[in-house]
């Protein structure tokens, strides 16, 4: 069923419950497409519905993106914040388990899945603060070939240099938008959180997920790094593949971590 968490055209998420006993054990969907709205929700569906058939709830969440109005910085932040924050009021209606929520994203959804995770560390006033004053409590985090670093897709001018259209310049530019958007600059994030990530990613390299877990495990966080020999960028995304049934072990043992 489609939900809506905003007023904005593309606030909304589409929530799949499973037919097993409630309370439901929920995974946050995030698709990616760099941040721009090429891509859309409907990349994360058939996720949605695997998860369905295994007993787990999904919302798959729409936000603003690079070309719609209010999107790019701060509004893409800001709606995944919300639309997170939102199953406070959806939770209890369809009967999910607010205990077990964890958040998959896939490429520029990895960067805002981790974000979210991070976002705790953010100041109480600025350009991301959201209605709600404290965020949603999540058990983890999974991120499938993500934009970790900002600065590195910055440095490495990933798709065309989309960090500095995401964040309206680069580091140098606007540093301190860098450092309130980047997980890497928001670790240690104190939560269970698996970088998954093939070896044969052209979109995303995969030096992205291996620096960021270097930074993580120096930081003392619960990072784990899962290497998938001879995958692309969106096998990772494909419920038919060997690497998602590796997904969703990870993600069954961060839930129920």
């Amino acid at each position: 069923m489609r939900l809506a968490y905003g007023s904005e055209a593309l606030q909304f998420g589409e929530l799949t419950i499973p037919n097993y006993a409630s309370p439901h054990p929920t995974v946050v969907l995030i698709h990616g497409g760099f941040w721009r709205n090429k891509y859309d929700f409907r990349l994360m569906v058939p996720l949605g519905d695997d998860l369905a058939i295994r007993g787990i709830a999904s919302w798959n969440i729409e936000y603003r993106r690079i070309g719609d109005p209010g999107g790019g910085w701060p509004g893409t932040l800001l709606d995944v914040a919300s639309a997170v924050d939102a199953l406070r009021e959806i939770g209890p209606r369809y009967a999910l388990d607010l205990k077990r929520v964890v958040v998959i994203g896939h490429s520029a959804g990895g960067h805002l899945a981790l974000w979210l995770a991070g976002r705790e560390h953010l100041p109480k006033e600025g350009p991301l603060v959201t209605a709600t004053i404290k965020p949603l409590k999540l058990g983890g985090v999974v991120s499938l070939a993500g934009v970790a670093d900002l600065e590195a897709c910055s440095r490495l001018s990933l798709s065309n240099g989309v960090a500095s259209e995401f964040l309206g310049g680069t580091p140098a530019e606007v540093p301190d938008r860098y450092k309130l958007s980047s997980p890497t600059a928001l670790l240690p994030l104190g939560i269970p959180h698996v970088l998954v990530h093939g070896t044969a990613d052209d979109s995303v390299p995969l030096e992205v997920s291996q620096a960021y877990t270097a930074a993580a495990q120096a930081a003392n966080d619960l990072v784990t790094l899962v290497e998938l020999p001879g995958v692309d960028h969106f096998a990772v995304i494909n419920p038919h593949s060997a690497a998602w049934a590796r997904i969703v072990d990870v993600t069954e043992r961060v839930l129920f971590f």
